[in-house]
């Protein structure tokens, strides 16, 4: 009887083993198809961040949540590979993908337990449940996961199924792979690890939390004692080795980007650029752009408009506290007020600073480092108002306000940083390369560049486009116009009487459109676009890249009443500058991919190659010339103090000093400086382009030109030179063709005025221009063909 139950409970076990083994089978014939294809783990493409250099290869910009840096299997040193097999699977390279012996182990411990508590998921295991499975604890996902570590091992090397597992895993502290959380925990490369270092690192995949060695040494201590012992009992480490590991005193040192912090306006730019051009995989693909700026250009250009924007704003009213967090609602006052303070940055030497507690003459403010400082005195200054001024509102200083500072040690004062802001941008003449780019004072207070986002009246600095349409027409540098006031009947506001005038209120006469350019005389720009038509201008002037809403149709474009950005502007003064060909500006020079392999290069418009000639080069010689004399004795005086003989350009000034500019160049580079507030409001009397502006300017290009030769520009051929003065080979305008009387309606006869002896300055009026037996200046661009034909002297 025994023995027949022993049979029937042996042949009923025999038989449940069979039914068990066959419901397996089925579930794995019906699971085993539907699995993901692992195709895609051949061609690995982990998510890494876009990181942008300057041309000098310093990183500029980094863009991305996840931090991780591919390395290849072999270039992980074997101490840590040891280290992570001896933590998380000990059989890696003798299992089919599934660990039989811990998973029986694992099924007890369950089964004890009464629910999944452990999986004994092999390395395998990981690579699967990382890349196509939920993190959820259920037998079914334990099944697929097993099977899916079986087709894995079959399309893969163990090496490869190492690498993807070495590169994908989340270490904590957001990095992602050994490789970045080398850097991360130790500030090392991973090839320099040592053996406690490596063995530490091993035990983060467990629990990257829990046994971070940072925010909790002893449990992180206790999975390095682990990770050595079975790195010993394995024998891949002698007991030697293994003793010393453990007594070893680690070190961390948090890996911090240096990342250049006077080139953000650039990094922001390509960031968007990207991103308009691969959405969100921007941020994933592991991009290196590198850029046409150079940082040593960007520090002394940042330098320099913070300079002058700092020295505007002394002597300022305090304006208030920058932002306010709420202490109240916290325990720990100075780990709230550094956590805060970690996300601020330090600009100019204006280091951000808590205010804890305030006193009627006094204050005690936290700074980054965690240092508290009291204030008294002069160190408060000008902010001694703002302390608990409720009129001020929220821009008070109380309690949880953040102010900034500058100095050291105990020694600190509050300062603000300056309402005025500003813009520069300087283009590589010939190809339009940007070799400097300023959008602000801070990039971090506000991300709104100016130099490529403002649209801001031009001013004076359009005129040299009128002029050169001028030139196009027919004139020349020595063709005289009448410097005196006008009034013009219906051209003003509602129909009224348009009555501009010179900025300085003086009127010269008859002067040339040389000395006219160099004083900035409004009155003669004026009376040159009604010379040659308004229509004629707009379509001209287009020729230098500016779009048509930005050219008004009113004779108020020869003020500069339009709007435009700084680029634009350097843009088209590069044209003047090459000789007269149309260059594009551009900051992306190369973009590699994160293998280094080269994925895109800028093929840029080159002046004299393949670049549009837009203008006749005699054409941009004379406007050289003329705009040569704005730096030597006009408007742009101070620019000399660069000491270079090859320099000219134009300053501009809007109405009531609300924009200030200067464009300057020679033949190889363009920068434009621009000065406004961003909600535009005089700058009283020091708001002169050539006051505020050209300041700027001339620290920038000293630099940027330093050890380049001051040649100028070469004359092209078809020029003739009369008195010191270049003419076109080609019948020019008299200028008894151009006069007008005083209103500007009627033109008249005019005594011309007596010729000087020879050899007299040419800019002083006295050059008359001749007649040349030649055909006609070259005609205007095609879409103003109609309003060229008009002769020179059909005013409107």
């Amino acid at each position: 009887m025994i023995r027949k139950m022993i049979k029937g409970l042996f042949g009923l076990t025999i038989g449940l083993a069979i039914f068990g083994v066959g419901l397996i089978a089925i579930a794995i014939l019906v699971t085993y198809p539907k699995l993901p294809s692992v195709e895609s783990l051949h061609n690995y493409q982990p998510k890494m961040p876009l990181t942008v250099y300057s041309a000098d290869g310093k990183v500029i910009g980094l863009y991305g949540e996840e931090r991780r840096e591919f390395t290849k299997i072999s270039d992980f040193p074997d101490v840590l590979k040891n280290a992570v097999i001896a933590a998380e699977d000990k059989r890696f390279y003798d299992h089919w993908g599934v660990d039989v012996f811990g998973v029986l182990r694992a099924i007890v411990g369950n089964v004890v337990a009464g629910g999944v508590q452990s999986g004994a998921s092999t390395i395998t295991q990981q690579v699967a449940k990382n890349f196509y499975l939920s993190s959820e604890r259920t037998f079914t996902r334990k099944f697929n996961e097993a099977l899916l570590a079986y087709k894995i091992e079959q399309a893969l090397s163990k090496d490869q199924i190492l690498e993807l597992y070495f590169n994908q895993i989340y270490l904590g502290q957001r990095a992602y792979g050994f490789a970045s959380a080398s850097q991360i925990y130790f500030n090392k490369k991973v090839q320099d690890l040592s053996l406690a270092e490596a063995s530490m690192l091993a035990g983060l995949p467990k629990a990257p939390s829990a046994y971070n060695p940072i925010v909790n040494p002893e449990r992180a201590k206790q999975r390095q004692n682990y990770i050595l012992n079975n790195m010993y009992e394995e024998k891949m480490i002698t007991l030697q080795q293994r003793d010393q590991a453990l007594k070893e005193e680690l070190h961390y040192e948090r890996f911090v980007q240096k990342i250049d912090q006077n080139a953000l306006y650039v990094a922001e730019m390509v960031r968007q650029e990207l991103y308009e051009k691969y959405g969100e995989e921007a941020y994933t693909q592991g991009f290196r752009v590198y850029t046409t700026v150079n940082t040593e250009n960007q520090r002394v250009a940042t330098e320099a408009l913070r300079r002058v924007l700092r020295n505007f704003d002394r002597g300022s009213s305090y304006r208030g506290a920058e932002s306010y967090i709420d202490l109240s609602k916290t325990d720990d006052v100075e780990e709230t007020v550094s956590q805060h303070l970690s996300t601020l940055y330090t600009v100019d030497k204006m280091v951000p600073a808590v205010v804890l507690q305030t006193a009627k003459r006094s204050l005690q403010i936290q700074l980054p480092s965690g240092r508290k400082v009291t204030l008294s005195g002069g160190a408060i200054g000008f902010a001694a108002r703002a302390i608990e001024n409720k009129k001020m509102g929220d821009q008070r200083i109380r309690r949880g306000s953040v102010i900034r500072v500058k100095g050291s040690g105990d020694s600190w004062v509050i300062v603000q940083e300056p309402l005025l802001q500003g813009a520069l941008v300087s283009l590589d003449a010939k190809t339009g390369a940007v070799r400097a780019l300023v959008g602000g004072y801070d990039f971090h207070s506000k991300a709104f560049n100016r130099a490529t986002q403002a649209m801001r009246q031009p001013g004076s600095t359009f005129k040299p486009f009128v002029y050169s349409a001028a030139i196009a027409k027919g004139m020349t540098a020595s063709t005289q116009i009448n410097d005196a006031p006008l009034a013009l009947p219906g051209k003003g506001k509602n129909g009224s009487v348009w009555m501009p005038k010179n900025a300085d209120g003086r009127y010269a006469g008859y002067i040339t459109l040389r000395q006219a350019l160099t004083a900035s005389k409004n009155m003669v720009s004026i009376r040159i676009l009604m010379s040659i038509g308004i229509g004629y201008a707009q379509q001209y002037i287009q020729r230098f890249g500016f779009k048509p809403s930005e050219i008004p149709a009113s004779l108020s474009m020869a003020l500069g009443t339009g709007e435009t950005t700084p680029l634009r502007i350097a843009e088209g003064y590069s044209v003047f500058a090459n000789g007269g060909y149309k260059v594009s500006a551009y900051v992306i020079d190369k973009i590699y991919d994160s293998q280094g392999r080269l994925r895109a290069q800028m093929q840029p418009l080159v002046a004299g190659e393949n670049a549009p000639q837009v203008i006749d080069p005699r054409n941009a010689y004379i406007m050289y010339k003329i705009m040569q004399d704005v730096v030597r004795v006009g408007t742009a005086r101070s620019a000399n103090t660069i000491g270079r003989s090859d320099i000219a350009g134009k300053t501009g000034t809007t109405n009531d000093n609300k924009d200030a500019w200067f464009v300057g160049f020679n033949p190889s580079v363009v920068t434009a400086v621009y000065v406004g507030f961003d909600k535009p409001k005089s700058m009283g009397r020091a708001g002169y382009g050539g006051t505020i502006a050209v300041p700027v300017w001339a620290e920038y290009m000293r630099f940027a030109l330093k050890g380049t030769d001051a040649k100028g520009m070469k004359a092209p051929d078809g020029m003739v030179s009369r008195s010191g003065e270049y003419y076109m080979k080609e019948r020019q305008v008299t200028s008894s063709d151009l006069k007008l009387d005083n209103r500007g309606s009627v033109p008249r006869p005019v005594r011309k005025p007596a010729p000087k002896k020879q050899g007299d300055d040419a800019r002083s009026g006295s050059s008359q221009v001749t007649q040349v037996d030649e055909k006609p200046a070259a005609p205007a661009p095609s879409a103003a063909q109609g309003n060229s034909n008009k002769q020179l002297d059909s005013l409107f």
